[in-house]
């Protein structure tokens, strides 16, 4: 037995590993299935409503519509919807539990106001709010794992969703044959049990405090990332984005007090030029103790962040479990729910 192999045995008490390893099975049955939605293309907008690891995908479709949709997709996480949306902007709304506090707040207000619901869960509340509504949907994902852990189940749902509505692009079923076989092939080495990527991410950034600099089109997967590390691996890790970070946060960095950082820089050829120009000036002038650099892999936008999606994920697991961290546990957060359920 490897020694990451019984690092996980005694540390990984839920399976977080597993549920890891079945992550492209996941994104594949996403795929196959029948959404059951006719395309509709009058909206004004969609708008992502969902948290955690339920609001994820929100960021993503943001930034892939940003770049290939006709029409603006924005992410909302908080309670309510914010003031300038209307029924005419369709609401999805992903919560993998379906109990969400926040997100019910939100389809509550559309349904009260008119609004039209795409809901993504594996049951709960959120089935019973939009089973009575005429104008929405509810689609049901497998349930049983942690939020976080269920990314490609919850994100090729959306995907598929824009899909079928003809609110992205879609891409042929060989084109998502072969993407999916690649992403196979090129994530397995960051597998622990099965090669020493992951491991070696892990153990250079594990020294000092994690910084995670991106271009803009990758700050979604930086943010994902960001959240992973707490939740995964209980580190404090933080990201930005170039070039917005190239008017604040890049001061400290280019002095001693960047010394006592560790840089994880997510990079991709789909950043601007000029982006790509100031993040190689920032990587020769920046100050810190070490530095990871983590590329995305594959032919178009969507599959380079499910490569970095994946493997950030094990280098986060491999983190914790060398740490003697379960990845799975998180207290806090189900306390908090319960004080709050009790006001």
């Amino acid at each position: 037995m490897s020694e990451y192999e019984e690092l996980l045995n005694k540390f990984d008490r839920s399976g977080m590993a597993s549920w890891t390893r079945r992550f492209f099975d996941d994104l594949e049955s996403a795929f196959q299935r029948d959404i059951g939605v006719i395309e509709e293309n009058d909206w004004h907008g969609v708008i992502c409503v969902g948290m955690g690891g339920s609001g994820a995908g929100g960021t993503y479709l943001s930034t892939i519509s940003s770049k290939a949709a006709g029409l603006p997709v924005h992410y909302w996480r908080d309670y309510g919807l914010p003031s300038w949306w209307g029924p005419e902007w369709l609401v999805i709304a992903t919560s993998y539990s379906g109990n969400t506090e926040e997100t019910i707040s939100s389809v509550e207000m559309a349904l009260r106001e008119g609004g039209s619901v795409v809901g993504i869960s594996s049951g709960g509340r959120l089935g019973d709010l939009l089973e009575g509504s005429e104008n929405s949907v509810h689609i049901v994902v497998p349930g049983g794992q942690m939020p976080r852990s269920a990314f490609g189940h919850l994100f090729g749902t959306q995907l598929s969703l824009f899909w079928c509505m003809g609110l992205l692009p879609a891409p042929s079923n060989q084109e998502l044959e072969e993407m999916i076989a690649r992403l196979r092939s090129s994530t397995e080495e960051w597998d622990p049990l099965v090669g020493t990527k992951a491991v070696d991410a892990a153990r250079l950034i594990s020294k000092s405090e994690i910084g995670i600099v991106t271009p803009s089109i990758m700050g979604c997967v930086a943010s994902r990332f960001s959240c992973q590390l707490n939740e995964n691996s209980n580190l404090f890790a933080r990201c930005s984005e170039i070039p917005e970070m190239n008017h604040n946060e890049i001061i400290p960095w280019t002095e001693d007090s960047g010394k006592s950082q560790v840089l994880v820089l997510i990079r991709s050829d789909y950043e601007e030029a000029r982006t790509s120009a100031r993040i190689d000036w920032f990587q020769d002038e920046a100050n810190f103790s070490d530095c990871l650099v983590l590329t995305g892999e594959g032919t178009s936008l969507v599959e380079q962040m499910l490569y970095l999606s994946h493997i950030t994920d094990w280098i986060s697991i491999v983190l914790a479990v060398s740490m003697g961290v379960d990845p799975s546990e998180m207290a806090a957060i189900p306390e908090l729910k319960d004080h709050l359920g009790k006001i």
